[in-house]
């Protein structure tokens, strides 16, 4: 029997930025007349527009923060020094380096996900030891690991979550970010070395709620360059980011219905006040992030979508907050009982009203 094509085959849940925005790369490298630093496939300022966006030229706005940041981030990666992005979790600092890299390099797909398990494997190269054993060590051999890739193609490096790997691990960047080469000993002449290439340069990120987890040394600080990347500070800033998140969300879903926006909004300041100001006593140790509000956003029109063919209502964003804010204490779940007895109804709005009437939803989990 000949097999029937499927005629709408699955897509990628969420293709790299320069499959995303392929179009609006391209458009920009053709117009690119500015000096490039050496390596790069963009100018810098073509790679500052690609990132915070140009209305008039139809390039959409990727990150929202302050172009500042995105400047120096740029300036940073032209030097020889590396770019370590800090922050609270869920600040985009994994999406700003994601498309820095794709607009600088082309490719954002060089990373290493930092964690306890992460190995120096993993980072420099490893070997395909059934060549090993036929042939002995040789380039035919070597599986090149991102780092290494980098460094031989001259492109930018992600290396996600650092402060997560253990410390002789991290400092396995020392003499990579110094000297720019890797040393391979088990290959003779010049394949036991591999120097960097223009355009070589290393993105790695950092929460500031893993400070003191697996604290950098200092010498693998001075290799790098600290930029901050912190909150959206206003409600409607916030509140369209995750209106336009959550809907293409829901689009890649298969949900035919856009959020409500008056439900958005009640579940965005829901957010903002949980998110509280440092110090605030009844903040939850939860991560109440801009990413978070997303993800419940999108959870809460799911819900309301395929349980009863609306947009999701305020009983849905209770039922979908419980398991945000409970993730890391128990306590957290009375926080948020107490947030909704105590503060949303004081609220205006019907909306605000709905959400402290389905406070008991709490009750059942």
């Amino acid at each position: 029997m000949t097999p029937v094509s499927d005629p709408h085959p699955p897509r990628l849940q969420r293709p790299p930025a320069e499959v995303r925005h392929a179009d609006e790369l391209a458009e920009l490298r053709a117009g690119d007349t500015d000096p490039r630093p050496p390596g790069w496939r963009l100018s810098l300022r073509a790679a500052l527009r690609f990132v915070v966006g140009d209305p008039d030229a139809g390039i959409s706005r990727k990150f929202v923060g302050s172009p500042s940041l995105v400047e120096r981030a740029l300036v940073t990666l032209a030097t020889n020094r590396g770019l370590m992005l800090v922050g609270e979790p869920g600040t985009a600092k994994s999406l700003l380096s994601e498309l820095i890299a794709a607009a600088v390099s082309g490719t954002s797909t060089l990373t290493v996900q930092g964690g306890a398990a992460t190995t120096e494997d993993q980072i420099k190269y490893s070997w395909n030891y059934a060549l090993l054993v036929s042939e002995g060590p040789s380039r035919r051999s070597l599986v090149p690991a991102p780092m290494l890739r980098g460094m031989a193609e001259g492109r930018i490096v992600r290396f996600e979550e650092i402060t997560r790997c253990p410390l002789e691990v991290q400092d396995c960047l020392l003499s990579l970010l110094s000297e720019r080469v890797v040393a391979v000993p088990e290959l003779d002449g010049d394949d036991g070395m591999v120097f960097a290439r223009q355009g070589f340069n290393v993105i790695a990120t950092a929460n500031t709620r893993d400070r003191g987890v697996n604290e950098m040394s200092a010498a693998l600080k001075r290799r790098f360059n600290f930029e901050t990347v912190f909150p959206i500070p206003d409600l409607d800033t916030e509140l369209a980011l995750v209106e336009a998140e959550s809907t293409a969300l829901l689009r890649e879903s298969g949900v035919e219905r856009a959020p409500d926006p008056d439900v958005l909004e009640v579940l965005v300041g829901t957010f903002r006040e949980l998110r509280g100001a440092p110090g605030q006593g009844d903040r939850p140790s939860a991560v109440m992030s801009t990413a978070e509000a997303v993800s419940t956003a999108h959870a809460v029109g799911l819900r309301g979508w395929f349980l009863r063919g609306e947009a999701g209502n305020a009983a849905d964003i209770v039922s979908c907050l419980a398991g945000t804010a409970a993730k890391d204490s128990p306590e957290d779940l009375a926080r948020l009982r107490r947030f909704l007895e105590q503060q949303a109804r004081l609220r205006r709005g019907p909306q605000w009203q709905a959400l402290h009437e389905a406070r008991h939803l709490l009750d059942q989990r």
